[in-house]
């Protein structure tokens, strides 16, 4: 058998790159000896995110379309142009047996170049209502991976297979973290523990209203993970260094986010879809606070898909000054609707979502 070759593209932010290295790593098990390339967006996280999880990686001179009138638009066409020719360049080089598309910037010239091409063509869309790009590949690729119901709305019905979105692998299995958690971080097992993180770009909302509120946090007795993104990350670690003793910390990024939701006895997160596809795994009573910047407004459609459920809380991105610190003591302060939540967001994970793109991935690989 020859070497299987892959392409994976797409990025921007890591809702979009650890489910590509999530991918990566499967193919890698299914097929150890097979090469894998990414391509991504010049300038954009995953430049640095992918070779630090040991893939090369291709850049592309290309950014979104801004809605607003803006200079950087008249950019935009040379950018596509340029885009397409480097990809198909990149493609006729590595020879791919199959083209898999992500979302992102860099996936749209990609996947559009490998199916003119003839190349087998995937697509694993994350959220509950997909973004233009993939809208418009839909017609083009072969097969569309989906973590949500419903997706002929959007997709041809007969491309459609529900996979769900993949996670980072050490969150599939949190049994026994928790002491390893409360160590690492060096917190009190016998008080509550609240966990912020506003995704890997962080969140500026939700980052001001826990600012406004740590002498509460320190009043009820509760602890403070929070992660912060790296600009606002100063500014918290200097309000957080009075209470530093009461369990109130800071960090950028966090490193080891399976030991922080083992320890979290309630979860405040962005709804993107990684993120809620992680929550559901790790059945963590969730707040959920939807950033209303992010492409067709996707993160209110997939926190209103949880809320359905009743499997998480849902506080707008406009009201979370006057209602997400009431929220946070009010479920902490609740064993009951803890329970309930816990209950209702487990029966939404998927923990195997990864293998079920490869076993899709499979199909096309001849």
């Amino acid at each position: 058998m020859s070497k299987k070759k892959f392409i994976i593209s797409g990025g921007g932010s890591g809702g979009h790159i650890f489910p590509a290295i999530a991918i990566a790593n499967g193919l890698k098990e299914a097929y150890p000896d097979c090469e894998i390339l990414f391509i991504g967006a010049q300038d954009k996280m995953e430049m640095e995110k992918v070779p630090a999880a040991g893939f090369p990686i291709e850049g592309l001179w290309i950014s979104g379309f801004q809605r607003s009138l803006s200079l950087s638009n008249l950019s935009f066409p040379f950018k596509v142009i340029s885009s397409l020719l480097k990809a198909g360049k990149i493609i006729k080089n590595f020879k791919p047996d199959l083209v898999i598309g992500v979302g992102g910037f860099a996936s749209g010239p990609t996947l559009y170049k490998a199916s003119k091409m003839g190349i087998p063509t995937l697509i694993q869309e994350q959220n509950s209502y997909p973004g233009i790009t993939n809208i418009i590949l839909s017609k083009r690729v072969d097969k569309i991976c989906v973590a949500y119901d419903n997706m002929e709305k959007y997709f041809p019905k007969e491309k459609i297979f529900f996979t769900g979105n993949p996670i980072r692998k050490d969150m599939v299995n949190l049994q026994g973290k928790k002491p390893l958690g409360i160590k690492h971080f060096g917190l009190d097992e016998n008080k509550p523990t609240l966990l912020v993180v506003g995704g890997s770009l962080g969140a500026r909302t939700i980052n001001e209203a826990i600012e406004a509120n740590l002498e509460i946090l320190v009043q009820k007795g509760i602890q403070l993970i929070w992660q912060t993104g790296k600009n606002y990350y100063p500014q918290a670690e200097k309000a957080c260094k009075p209470y530093a003793q009461q369990g109130i910390m800071a960090t950028a990024f966090i490193t080891q986010m399976d030991y922080a939701y083992a320890v979290a006895d309630v979860v405040v997160s962005r709804s993107g879809a990684i993120a809620i596809s992680e929550l559901c795994v790790v059945k963590k009573p969730t707040i959920l606070v939807p950033s209303p910047f992010v492409a067709e407004d996707h993160q209110t459609k997939n926190a209103k898909a949880l809320e359905t459920y009743h499997a998480a809380l849902l506080v707008k991105d406009v009201e979370q000054k006057q209602k997400l610190m009431p929220e946070i003591i009010r479920l902490i302060e609740s064993p009951q609707e803890q329970e309930r939540l816990r209950t209702n967001i487990a029966t939404l994970g998927v923990s195997d979502a990864t293998q079920a793109i490869i076993s899709v991935a499979k199909t096309l690989i001849s």
